[in-house]
């Protein structure tokens, strides 16, 4: 199998997984990206905002492929526990911003992803900033004594 996943192929290696995503989004295949979700999957978007619902991620999905976004994924680590695997990937995105400048942020990812009963794997969780904070995040210092 090469490196570009087709965006209607079944995912059987949660690997897979952003290869498909970026693929779709670059297609502008809103309803490809939306199947690479379980349906009650959660994405934290690359502004922070939390996503919880269908609509809102096809929402989202729409925005993306309005803003002429052009994805590339290079998963960095995959570790798989049962029916769960957790997926790191590096990311560089090009889109046209609400100004209409070109921007080119690049981060890392992380992501939660479930094996479904016919043996595909799909997003439960999709954190676009990883660990990277947002400008609502909050963080507290420990004290000395708990770090």
């Amino acid at each position: 199998m090469n490196s570009q996943e087709t965006v209607d192929s079944r995912i059987v290696d949660p690997a897979r997984l952003p290869f498909a995503y970026a693929d779709a989004l670059n297609a502008g295949d809103a309803d490809a990206v939306l199947a690479l979700f379980h349906q009650d999957a959660t994405m934290r978007t690359f502004t922070g905002e939390v996503l919880t619902d269908r609509e809102a991620l096809r929402a989202e999905t729409v925005n993306s492929i309005a803003a002429q976004v052009r994805l590339t994924n290079k998963p960095r680590f995959t570790q798989i526990g049962g029916d769960t695997a957790l997926i790191i990937v590096d990311w560089n995105l090009e889109a046209t911003s609400p100004d209409g400048t070109r921007i080119s942020p690049t981060g890392t990812t992380t992501a939660v992803a479930r094996q479904s009963a016919d043996g595909s794997w799909r997003f439960a969780v999709l954190n676009c900033q990883g660990t990277a904070g947002s400008p609502g995040w909050r963080t507290t210092e420990l004290p000395a004594g708990e770090r």
